[in-house]
């Protein structure tokens, strides 16, 4: 059962290859959300300063019955902070929201700020790399156990590894039938870099799609378990959100594979919706 997995990432940290989301549940409802989940056996969870709910997240793992180091957690930098000082201060504010003595995996989370995604071709390189210069100082001092980055193509990964001595252990990225950038997720994969893949239930979009309802129903399984099992299948770590301890179980209860067939069928499906990045 992938439940019961855990994934070895490029400097030897070990992590849960199902993670609880916790995008759009609010700060006030998250501390209830991390407990739940918990209790029916999750043990990792992905947060992000962008999110708002970190101070939620962080009584919600303290509060709990299992110790600190059974907990994997992961949070994201401001996506608007491009300087290593700015970036020291975000590492210091986010330990303090969580009341944590450190975080197992801070990520870069996009290459730009929002409001330039989509929108210029400034992939801020030189930015990036203090980023990532203080995320390192930050490693070294004990501060975080992982660094990684997310939302990054090709180029913005190059800039990383080809500029700096430690190479991120993931990239967050958007995976789920309809959507699979093969290519990227590739080049990570030669370079040793895991991916993780967000949005792994394409947001509920897909779940009523009758392609993926047949599908299935031929394996006997929810239609979210069925997209769970694809993206690990394609070697992800996954990261479903819900805030419905039901659907926490469904999700942490993947104990099926599809065939090979079936796997190069659903690669090729194709989405029309536009995504966006979280």
């Amino acid at each position: 059962m992938y439940s019961d997995k855990i994934l070895m990432l490029n400097n030897g940290v070990e992590v849960p290859r199902i993670q609880l989301g916790t995008w759009l549940i609010n700060n006030d409802d998250v501390r209830k959300v991390i407990r739940q989940a918990i209790n029916v056996g999750y043990r990792a969870f992905d947060t992000a300063k962008d999110y708002g709910n970190e101070s939620g997240v962080g009584k919600g793992i303290w509060n709990s019955d299992v110790e600190r180091s059974d907990i994997f957690l992961t949070t994201k930098l401001p996506a608007s902070i491009k300087d290593y000082e700015g970036t020291k201060k975000a590492i210091d504010d986010a330990l303090d929201r969580f009341s944590l003595e450190y975080i197992d995996m801070l990520l870069i989370h996009s290459p730009q700020p929002w409001i330039e995604v989509n929108r210029i071709n400034d992939r801020h390189f030189e930015g990036n790399l203090e980023n990532w210069r203080a995320m390192e100082d930050a490693l070294k001092a004990g501060k975080v156990r992982s660094i990684g980055v997310s939302n990054f193509l090709q180029e913005d990964v190059a800039n990383i590894v080809n500029n700096s001595s430690i190479k991120p252990v993931v990239n967050q990225i958007e995976v789920h039938i309809g959507n699979v950038p093969t290519d990227l997720m590739k080049y990570c994969k030669n370079l040793g870099i895991q991916i993780e893949a967000y949005s792994p239930l394409a947001h509920g979009r897909l779940l009523k799609d009758p392609r993926i309802r047949t599908y299935a129903e031929k394996y006997h399984v929810s239609p979210a378990q069925l997209m769970l099992s694809f993206d690990l299948q394609l070697g992800c770590i996954v990261l479903p959100k819900s805030d419905n301890v039901k659907e926490m179980q469904e999700n942490l209860n993947i104990d099926f594979e599809i065939s090979a067939d079936d796997m190069a069928d659903l690669v090729k499906l194709k989405e029309n919706t536009q995504t966006m990045a979280v």
